[in-house]
Order: C-alpha cells, then structure tokens, then sequence
C-alpha cells in the first residue's frame, strides 16, 4: 500500500508542476512598473489617501441628541 501511495502522491506532483510551469511569468520590474501604474491612476478613489466624506462615514461620533 506504501509504493501505491507514494506513487500517487508523485503523480499529483508531477501535475502541479505541469499547471505552474504553464503559468504564464513577467519581469518583476514590468509588475511593479504596471503596479505603481494601477495606484497612481486609482489614487483619487483611496479613503486612505483622500479621506473619508462626513456624510458616508460609518465610524464617525454619533451626533448627540438634546430635548429642549
């Protein structure tokens, strides 16, 4: 029973390998180049970057209430 597991624990090897050197690569300094790209042009919708409207905030203070 051990060499038919070890065997089929290696032909599941074998086939990962197949699906990750089909894996299509690019040069890391063309990734960070279309990265740097990507926040640049989405950098006007960040809430990090450009904050939060009052109005839409869910974590602002919530406003007190007074009977007069």
């Amino acid at each position: 029973m051990s060499s038919n597991s070890n065997l089929s624990s290696m032909q599941r090897l074998v086939e990962q390998l197949k699906l990750e050197a089909g894996v299509e690569r690019i040069k890391v300094s063309q990734a960070a180049a279309e990265l740097q790209q990507y926040c640049m042009q989405n950098a006007c919708k960040d809430a990090l970057l450009v904050g939060v409207p009052a109005g839409s905030n869910p974590f602002r203070e919530p406003r007190s209430c007074a009977l007069l």
